[in-house]
């Protein structure tokens, strides 16, 4: 089993194939999960840095417990406490690194376009954990994941992604992933958290009628307020966000049926989503975490141009 391209810098790179890959390789690492001995052996003398330049916990913690799952080498990095500090470029960060035979790279930037700077330089294989407000695959590859297991399948399915679309990665992602794999996409949010372009040139429906959305769809997908990417006053107030398109309780028991509700956390609880919506059964974000260390497996698994999974 082996990819397209031998990065993952984003899903506008996968092709559906690759992604039905990931997902069905995800699908075996999650059985291998469930054993009583959770490692496996795919990935020993393979060594791996996380060079986070961004702050992240889920994301970090994922990928460190996927990488230990299959028997990796792993270092972890972090900005703020290396000589990136007293201003030492990337590019000489990342070749130090490398001169000590780091085999995978997995790389978190504020810069949009780090990752793809990456590889064009070096020869270590490269996985995006999030670049500025362009991609976040591996969200995308785990949020598929579990449409997929809760739904049965991606294709007609109707997927709304609601809240701060225009900073958000994750979204964008979500976005190219759906519509590759022929899910309906309708995209739903406060004007001024909408970009002008986005039906355009990303084949996706506009609403700002969150009531509207919710009764349209299949799955919603809230996405968190990202106050520390807005650098102007974008609403009023959370409060004001909050009663124009934060979910309740009551909202959910108001529809003419059960819709699947999805966040990739942090929730700002209160605000984009309610505690007894976010933690209902309705809700599935802990899957997402639980899903997130299995697709991760799966695509340093096949980056790495492994054997079935099965085998180990």
């Amino acid at each position: 089993m082996q990819l397209s391209t031998r990065h993952l810098l984003g899903i506008k790179d996968l092709t559906p194939g690759d992604i039905s890959t990931i997902l069905s390789t995800a699908s075996q690492f999650k059985e291998v999960l469930q054993r009583p001995i959770k490692k496996v052996p795919s990935l020993r003398d393979v060594t791996i840095i996380n060079l986070f330049f961004e702050n992240s916990t889920r994301t970090r913690i994922s990928f460190e417990l996927a990488e230990k799952r299959l028997s990796a080498d792993v270092i972890n990095f972090t900005a703020s406490s290396s000589s990136v500090a007293k201003g030492e470029t990337l590019l000489d960060t990342v070749n130090n690194i490398l001169s000590m035979k780091v085999d995978m790279v997995v790389m978190r930037h504020s810069a949009s376009g780090a990752p793809h700077f990456l590889a064009q330089h070096i020869p270590a294989a490269i996985v995006n954990a999030g670049d500025g407000i362009n991609e976040h695959p591996t969200q995308a590859l785990l949020d598929a994941f579990s449409i997929t297991e809760k739904t049965g399948k991606l294709k007609g399915t109707k997927v709304a992604i609601i809240g701060d679309i225009m900073h958000s990665r994750v979204a964008q992602s979500n976005i190219y992933l759906l519509k590759k794999m022929g899910a309906e996409v309708t995209v739903c949010g406060p004007p001024t958290l909408i970009p002008k372009y986005i039906s355009r040139a990303l084949n996706v429906e506009v609403s700002y009628d969150l009531k509207e959305t919710l009764e349209w769809c299949d799955v919603a997908n809230v996405l968190r307020i990202q106050l520390e990417r807005q650098n102007q006053v974008l609403f009023s107030s959370l409060r004001e966000y909050s009663l124009a398109y934060g979910i309740n309780r009551r909202m959910l028991d108001n529809l003419q049926k059960d819709i699947v509700i999805m966040h990739p956390g942090p929730i700002n609880r209160g605000v984009e989503l309610d505690s007894d919506v976010a933690d209902s059964k309705q809700s599935i974000i802990l899957q997402q975490v639980e899903n997130g260390v299995a697709v991760r497996m799966a695509v340093l698994f096949l980056l790495s141009g492994g054997r079935n999974p099965s085998d180990n």
